[in-house]
């Protein structure tokens, strides 16, 4: 499948919880498979209950590809989790990814470089990935936004979504799901909403494992979710 920026997110943002309905939330799910342990065939079994579950997206290690995700886009994660790989490093991972077949990529910032306030190299390592990725291919930059809330504050948060935005993001997202700090909140989505224009969504992960909270942090304005849970949330919304 095609990158680029899907309308269907667009619309739910703002919705309040009763509105939302199960076939809503999974047209904006990226069920998530990125344990360290995983084999191959929990890669298969991922792709196969994303299928059932009719979501938008399989997010995987990039070492799980080539891998035929069907209906479903191919979404791969880059110089995760730490993000402090360098930023051609960061960029090799996601050329080689978008050559084996993903649409979309997800790479993570380098965290220290935006609590120091050295946002010219965090929009340097975005610039970077996105030339290397081209226009076509979907870019998600993780921020780690529960640890820069915690060691810098939320001025950090959006100045660093401003600076992704500014290199070539088509959205912003929370967390890796790794980082001790924690996982989203409706705190750092509101944040980062606000911070970016219409043009560039937000995606919401991290220890998403209801759906009173997933659809509080889609009504705080999330246009993305990342999910391991995506079965269990999705059974809590109505048909």
């Amino acid at each position: 499948m095609s990158g680029g920026h899907d309308s269907q997110c667009a619309k739910l943002v703002g919705v309040t919880n009763t509105d939302l309905r199960r076939g809503d939330v999974a047209a904006i799910i990226d069920h998530t498979l990125l344990k360290p342990e995983a084999t191959r065939a929990d890669a298969e079994a991922t792709v196969a209950e994303a299928a059932r579950l009719g979501v938008f997206a399989v997010c995987l290690s990039p070492s799980m590809l080539p891998i035929d995700t069907g209906e479903q886009r191919t979404c791969v994660v880059a110089g995760f989790p730490s993000g402090k790989h360098h930023s051609l490093v960061k960029a090799a991972e996601a050329r080689l990814a978008v050559d084996s077949g993903a649409d979309e990529v997800d790479m993570v910032i380098d965290v220290g470089a935006a609590v120091d306030g050295r946002f010219d190299e965090v929009f340097a390592d975005v610039l970077t990935v996105r030339e290397a990725v081209g226009d076509e291919t979907l870019l998600k930059v993780i921020i780690e936004s529960a640890a820069l809330l915690q060691l810098a504050g939320p001025d950090t948060v959006t100045e660093v979504c401003r600076r992704a935005e500014r290199a070539g993001a088509s959205m912003v997202k929370t967390s890796t799901g790794f980082h001790p700090a924690g996982g989203a909140s409706v705190e750092a989505v509101q944040l980062m909403r606000a911070a970016v224009s219409d043009r560039v969504g937000v995606k919401a992960s991290g220890g998403i494992r209801t759906a009173d909270f997933a659809a509080e942090l889609v009504a705080a304005g999330a246009t993305r979710l990342g999910l391991s849970a995506s079965a269990a949330v999705l059974e809590g919304f109505p048909e």
